[in-house]
């Protein structure tokens, strides 16, 4: 007998969720696992805003995967009948010689995405909430949106059901074995068959093929929302554009304007190294006192009450790039990692780049970058 599934998808979060509604729509006989119930706030995937931008600082290789995201997004964003994303520009602030300034350029320049290069003087001017230092400048990408995660995250999974996708929730993987072509996984309830199986689990994926994704770590990243003390209509998304910030010391912040909760703020990594299953998810006060000083030196209007905090993962690799090729040793077994903190706006096109993967087609893009075996050293 054939397996009763066709793929198997280990982890409903943004990226399980958008292989789901990819395969689905493909045909597959799909089964989705959890051990939440998503959408929740308990992982990788939520948050209210994320950030979608071209003129990519990591590597200018992002370029044509996020063009062909955001042209997914918005199809998605048609297709599920609600709003998904904004669009606010963005801007890359920091010294000239920063990595993250000369990186956006590069990207920028590299691909033709629209940019302008503004001094300090002329980034206060258009943008008054900030304030920089004199010696710092801002690539402002005007293209640049925000997307809704629980939205989008909601939206994958409903549309993924209609496409004939089944979906167990509140349920661990607690194993998995593949054979001659058919892969078991273990519940908490029982087990299934697929004959393939996608580790998408995000901080999780390492427990379930520790030897692979042994690399992985995880890191814990708290986000917080403030009422501006004054001026609040210029951290709105009509006047302020997303930011990110890197410090003469090297660690980068975020902000996203008000779009109902209050502006919002975090470290773009320096978290530290946790168990997903052991984590503290409240604020201490000296992590409180650290992004208020952010605000204090960088947008002082904006630092009013606090409104709320939250905590999530970042599941990264050594190198920060993403992880998306077979299980080695284990046929029929793919790792999707595509995370490292800047994964989330890739979700629709790995989705439909591993749905090629699955069904024998070679995706429109050159995923060898992702490659395992770049750890074996």
């Amino acid at each position: 007998m054939p397996p009763a599934y066709d793929v198997i998808i280990a982890g409903l979060g943004v990226m399980g969720s958008s292989v789901a509604l990819h395969a689905a729509r493909r045909g597959l006989r799909v089964l989705g696992i959890d051990r939440f119930a998503p959408p929740h706030t308990l992982g990788s995937s939520h948050g209210s805003t994320r950030l979608i931008r071209e003129a990519y600082y990591e590597h200018p290789l992002y370029v044509p995967l996020v063009r062909r995201s955001h042209e997914l997004w918005r199809e998605l964003e048609h297709d599920a009948g609600e709003v998904l994303l904004t669009r606010t520009g963005s801007l890359m602030v920091g010294h000239p010689d920063s990595e993250l300034v000369r990186g956006t350029i590069r990207s920028g320049e590299e691909h033709a995405v629209p940019h302008e290069v503004l001094d300090a003087e002329e980034l206060h001017r258009n943008f008054p909430g900030f304030e920089p230092p004199d010696d710092f400048v801002g690539v402002h990408e005007p293209g640049s949106s925000l997307l809704q995660p629980e939205r989008v995250w909601a939206s994958q999974l409903r549309l993924a059901e209609a496409a004939g996708a089944e979906f167990i929730t509140n349920q661990a993987v607690l194993s998995w074995k593949s054979a001659e072509g058919v892969t078991n996984v273990r519940t908490d309830s029982g087990s299934f068959e697929g004959a393939q199986l996608v580790l998408s689990a995000g901080a999780w994926n390492r427990s379930l093929a520790p030897d692979a994704l042994a690399m992985l770590s995880v890191e814990r990243q708290l986000q917080q929302w403030w009422a501006p003390a004054r001026n609040a209509e210029l951290f709105r998304a009509a006047r302020m554009p997303v930011s990110m910030w890197q410090l003469s010391d090297g660690r980068i912040f975020y902000t996203i304007p008000d779009t109902g909760q209050g502006l919002k703020l975090g470290w773009h990594h320096n978290g530290p190294t946790v168990d997903p299953d052991r984590v503290e998810r409240d604020a201490s006060p000296a992590e409180n006192a650290e992004l208020t000083d952010l605000l204090r030196r960088f947008m002082p209007a904006a630092k009013g009450m606090r409104q709320a905090s939250a905590v999530c993962f970042y599941t990264n690799t050594p190198d920060g790039h993403f992880l998306v090729d077979p299980c080695p040793g284990a046929r029929g077994v793919w790792l999707m990692s595509p995370c490292s903190g800047h994964g989330f706006k890739f979700a629709s096109v790995l989705g439909e780049c591993m749905a090629d993967l699955l069904t024998g087609r070679t995706p429109a893009f050159d995923l060898s970058p992702f490659r395992h075996d770049r750890f074996a050293q």
